[in-house]
């Protein structure tokens, strides 16, 4: 699933093209556990695989998320999603979209690649049942013709899953 939104991105600046090259020499030394970096030769999106911790409830499951980065990252935020098949899960849409204040409100030039994928591994642990949001049917029909993630006013309300 790609968002066109994503695809005609304007091209990263040179602040963000340093601090990726940083980060992506971080990974290749110390990725974080649970997580694989696919390598492409596209430095603006990444693909990542996402292996669920053991004990939980998407143990031995793997995921794909993608990550597109704006042209002023770190100053703005990525768009992360994940790609087909998303994980059930109560603040994952069905279109992949991740409901997660660190992905929008909450983001932080000081967060990386590696904090947001640590961050999304524990939202999936701490779930305690796989069912999507109840307004996924909704939300996702919104979202047709390539809706970014990052136009939604999301609603964090619910810290406990």
């Amino acid at each position: 699933m790609t968002s066109p939104s994503a695809s005609s991105c304007k091209a990263l600046s040179k602040i963000a093209t340093n601090r990726l090259q940083k980060e992506l020499m971080e990974w290749q030394v110390n990725p974080p556990a649970g997580f694989k970096h696919k390598v492409t030769d596209n430095l603006q999106r990444w693909i990542i695989e996402v292996n669920g911790a053991p004990g939980t409830l998407y143990a031995n499951e793997t995921f794909q998320l993608q990550v597109d980065f704006p042209e002023h990252y770190p100053m703005e935020a990525p768009q992360v999603i994940f790609v087909p098949l998303a994980p059930l899960h109560p603040h994952i849409y069905s279109n992949g979209h991740i409901c997660l204040d660190i992905l929008y409100d909450s983001w932080s030039p000081a967060m990386t690649v590696s904090s947001v994928c640590i961050s999304i591994v524990s939202m999936l642990s701490s779930s305690t049942s796989k069912q999507r949001p109840a307004d996924d049917e909704r939300y996702v029909k919104n979202c047709r013709n390539g809706r970014s993630p990052k136009e939604t006013r999301w609603w964090f309300h619910d810290d406990k899953v």
